[in-house]
């Protein structure tokens, strides 16, 4: 067992000592400015708060009954009531011993694995995918992937936008302007440049808008012309959309577009009508307050003109027409229906954080009890910006295509890659410029807090020094290069004994053991930064003790086996925290 797990069980147990009917699922300990200790935890604080204890006394009975004597040195209260624990030595090179022995990579599996929904990516049919789209692919990818490693079990979910009312316009184009062969050659610049051109007729002649329209009705009528014409369309859509996730290395479970739940959006409205969560208005049907939030958290309201006035989720226009909200309530209840999950987790841009508070509050209106089983979670995120301090954009102005965006990454990096080791076959190179170039993009997008906005720069991201993707997968490769000078490079060190004396290999060695708090602060949190700055400390951390602690040319054979195991288990982690944030590695650079 990790050493933070078992100090955890045994202030658990310590804490039932002394306050038999607490709860103490709470009890955490986590790492701690090394001046202090290696870990601490200020969970008692918050036991004495609830209970009106004085909680430097409570700390004091704690640790009377508290016994990690097995892992930690001398305990210290600190503050008000902190404890901080100091790892023995002996503890932390057994953990490190067994981790070279395959028995555990620094995390453990959840005891109680939960069942999540992650929606993430969706992409409209029928126009290319954006530079946009890499942050809530990257971010989704990146949360499946912990959640799986910490032994969850996740339903992977790409909600396409494959319905609505630009396909009436779409149809209108597809009939009487379409040119097969551009389709052939490109269908999705063709499927945007039928939008482009049928749109702005529609907004200049309203007989050609009321044409689309009468597409659009017969498409949701079930006409067979429209229906084989709107099936085509996601298709040869399906083709980009697998073309750009396989370049990403991302994978999903379902693809359930909008149209999959159009059946049930009739049934979702009447059921909403029968119970009073929804009422008409206008025409319209509509969620309004429920006036058990005040104003200024409450979704359904809005200030204008100096007082609070209505703000309804929509869920049946007045032209008998469904809405987002609509779908979304009975994607919600397929899902809980389908899979039972504990969570639903929604990684969609912050613009969308307004429709998300009135989806949750309606569904809890709508289904109480099943609400009361589910955590909705909507994981925001910020803009990707230019230069310019503006959403980033082509220098004609025009949205960046994904695609293209890929392609001048390994472009740039190929060039970068040439230039420092032109030795290397032009295959090999070109590989390592997929890896480089495709890495620093997502882990760019996944550095910053999700939350801000941030300044696409390719001489940042693409740089082999500071945090940033090329620099990690560098660190991995200095690593190997080490094992390739051995006479047997694959070999491992049998029954390893660690000794860990220099500061540089103890700073090391105890930044490995927290690899697992970052997976779990990841999951819990919704944040990939936090693995990215983990690796980043842990790539500096293995610089300093590589400078300061020889290896191959260390002073006795068992102190070299000893860094060569920190050496294997440094490019363990790294591999497998940059495999987690979606980025490949290579042996050679």
């Amino acid at each position: 067992m990790l050493p933070h797990k078992q100090i955890e069980l045994k202030l658990q147990t310590a804490v039932r000592g002394v306050l038999p009917d607490a709860d103490v699922s709470a009890l955490f300990v986590r790492p701690c400015d090394p001046k202090f200790g290696d870990y601490q935890s200020n969970a008692l604080m918050a036991l004495a708060k609830q209970r009106k204890l004085n909680p430097r006394q409570l700390a004091t009975d704690v640790l009377a009954r508290l016994d990690v004597n097995e892992v930690c040195e001398k305990i210290e209260i600190a503050g008000a009531g902190f404890l901080n624990f100091r790892l023995k030595n002996a503890a932390l090179a057994q953990t490190l011993a067994a981790a070279a022995r395959d028995e555990h990579i620094f995390f453990t599996k959840a005891t109680a694995p939960k069942t999540v929904v992650v929606d993430f990516s969706s992409p409209n049919v029928a126009k290319p995918m954006h530079v946009g789209h890499i942050r809530s692919t990257g971010i989704g990818d990146a949360l499946q992937r912990t959640l799986r490693l910490l032994g969850h079990r996740v339903i992977s979910d790409n909600h396409i936008g494959d319905w609505g009312t630009q396909f009436g316009k779409l149809l209108l184009g597809w009939k009487q302007i379409l040119d097969r062969a551009a389709l052939d050659r490109d269908p999705i610049a063709e499927l945007e440049r039928l939008y482009k051109v049928i749109n702005a007729e529609c907004d200049a002649n309203p007989a050609r808008l009321e044409e689309a329209k009468s597409e659009l009705v017969k498409l949701q009528a079930g006409d067979a012309e429209n229906i084989s014409v709107w099936k085509e369309m996601i298709r040869v859509s399906q083709v980009q959309f697998d073309a750009i996730y396989g370049r990403l290395g991302v994978k999903f479970d379902v693809t359930l577009g909008e149209s999959f739940y159009n059946p049930h959006l009739a049934g979702v409205v009447a059921d909403l009508l029968r119970r009073g969560v929804a009422r008409e208005s206008e025409g319209a049907l509509g969620v309004f307050s429920d006036g058990t939030l005040p104003p200024k958290e409450d979704p359904f309201l809005v200030h204008r003109d100096g007082e609070w006035v209505a703000d309804p989720a929509l869920v049946r226009k007045s032209d008998g027409g469904f809405n987002y909200m609509t779908t979304d309530l009975a994607t919600i209840e397929y899902r809980l229906k389908t899979w039972s999950p504990h969570e639903i987790v929604y990684v969609v841009d912050d613009r969308q954080g307004p429709h998300f508070k009135k989806l949750f509050l309606t569904f809890a209106r709508w289904q109480a009890q099943a609400a009361n089983q589910v955590k909705l979670v909507h994981v925001g995120f910020g803009k990707i910006m230019g230069d310019d301090g503006k959403p980033f954009k082509t220098r004609s102005g025009d949205t960046v295509k994904l695609g293209e965006l890929l392609d001048e990454a390994e472009q740039r990096a190929f060039k970068l890659v040439s230039e420092k080791s032109a030795d290397l076959p032009e295959p090999q190179r070109k590989d390592i410029a997929r890896v480089v170039g495709l890495g620093a993009v997502k882990y760019a997008d996944l550095l910053p807090n999700r939350q801000s906005d941030y300044v696409f720069n390719w001489d940042k991201m693409l740089a082999f020094s500071g945090n940033t993707a090329p620099y990690l997968q560098y660190a991995y490769a200095r690593i190997r290069s080490i094992f390739r000078k051995l006479e047997n490079p694959e070999s491992r060190i049998q029954n390893p004994e660690l000794q860990l004396a220099a500061p540089e290999e103890l700073a090391l060695a105890k930044h490995l053991l927290n690899f697992g708090l970052t997976l779990e602060a990841v999951a819990e949190e919704y944040r990939p930064n936090y693995l990215c700055n983990y690796l980043y400390e842990l790539a500096g951390k293995f610089t300093s003790f590589y400078e300061n602690c020889p290896v191959l040319k260390a002073d006795a054979a068992a102190t070299r086996d000893s860094r060569l195991v920190l050496c294997d288990l440094t490019a363990r982690v790294l591999k497998q925290g940059l495999e987690t944030l979606g980025i490949e590695v290579v042996e050679q650079m």
